[in-house]
């Protein structure tokens, strides 16, 4: 697997410069539009001006980590906010390397592209264990693939691309392996908010120095654009992650963060339930479209992609590119995310046009 450049920008761009009208389902860039407090903080921080316009603190604002700490119920000090979560999977994913207990990292397949693509930056290896067909996890392929030289495992739950939640049981034998191996576990738990299954379990439910959890309110709070995450490492990793931090980006924009605040702090329950009920009324109207279609597909229990197998239609970026010129419905081919499920399409549900999308698909296919 080549993850050089991941194919994402590339089929954006082709959809975007096609000489029809097309559906965009590649990329996670929530619709339905972010709560009324991130527009509230974002005005109360225009008007600060001063001292509140420079540099914030490196390892984030402390009214945010502050906020943070007391919903994961662990200490400021373990908390560094970041720019979005991809820097946060970056520094969890150097501080295993630098623990110089080996070189290589376990990884899903199918795998988020972006985490192979930052084990060849960081110089690493990557050891790839299959998933069900459901995409869940047997810990034992984890703990048989898992060698001396496993610096990390890196995980995703709720998962892209396919939906799977990542139970108790599972994530405390993620844990375990970890620290058998003397590992770091890295839970990616940006789709936390997005479980419809009720059995998504944080890495933080179990107290070890082995486990680093990343986050981001991009998804959460439909913020893409914000580049505001965080990473919770064990007190004992956090201090060069945060040197490292800071010789990378120095902070992460205050605005942003200042906006996340208040949003924490002055957000109803309900816009996340509301969130996650527009979602899988989604899913049952996509899938719905995918039996006319005569495909095969995900059911996922969390996050907002379904993957489909469409009858002589290998996933690949040739055929991807075909669905959008005939169909003008644009998804992600399963070769970026793997070999277990290279003839597979992925499509992300964030698009209000998800039931035309559906259509156009079931015509195509008819």
């Amino acid at each position: 697997m080549d993850y050089e450049t991941p194919l994402f920008f590339h089929v954006m761009q082709y959809a975007a410069t096609a000489d029809r009208d097309v559906v965009d389902m590649v990329s996670g860039n929530p619709d339905w539009g972010s709560p009324e407090a991130i527009s509230e903080g974002l005005h109360e921080y225009a008007d600060l001006g001063g001292a509140d316009f420079q540099y914030p603190p490196s390892e984030g604002l402390a009214e945010l980590r502050e906020e943070i700490a007391e919903r994961r119920n662990v200490a400021e000090s373990q908390i560094v906010v970041t720019n979005g979560g991809g820097e946060a999977n970056y520094l969890a994913m150097a501080r295993a390397l630098e623990r110089e207990r080996g070189s290589e990292f376990v990884l899903t397949d199918p795998v988020y592209p972006y985490y192979p693509g930052k084990t060849k930056m960081l110089g690493a290896t990557a050891r790839y264990v299959t998933t069900a067909d459901d995409g869940s996890l047997d810990p034992a392929d984890v703990r048989e693939a898992a060698s001396d030289e496993t610096a990390g495992i890196v995980v995703n739950t709720p998962n892209n691309p396919t939906g799977a939640v990542y139970d108790e049981e599972t994530m405390r034998e993620l844990v375990a392996i970890a620290e058998e191996y003397d590992a770091l576990l890295v839970s990616d738990e940006v789709y936390d908010h997005f479980d419809f299954s009720g059995e998504f379990t944080s890495a933080l439910s179990f107290d070890s120095d082995h486990r680093v959890v990343t986050n981001s309110y991009s998804k959460t709070f439909a913020i893409t654009g914000f580049r505001v995450g965080y990473a919770v490492f064990p007190e004992s990793l956090v201090d060069v992650a945060k040197t490292r931090h800071m010789l990378t980006n120095v902070a992460t924009t205050r605005p942003g963060q200042y906006a996340v605040l208040h949003a924490l702090q002055n957000t109803d329950p309900a816009y996340y339930e509301a969130n996650r009920q527009l979602l899988e009324e989604r899913v049952e109207t996509f899938t719905a479209a995918l039996d006319a279609a005569g495909a095969d597909y995900s059911s996922p229990d969390g996050a907002f992609y379904v993957m489909a197998r469409f009858p002589d239609f290998p996933g690949t970026l040739e055929n991807v590119e075909r669905l959008v010129d005939e169909a003008g419905v644009a998804g992600m081919p399963g070769e970026a995310f793997g070999e277990s499920f290279d003839d597979w399409v992925r499509f992300a549900l964030v698009s209000p046009r998800v039931e035309e999308a559906a259509e156009r698909l079931a015509d195509h296919f008819a």
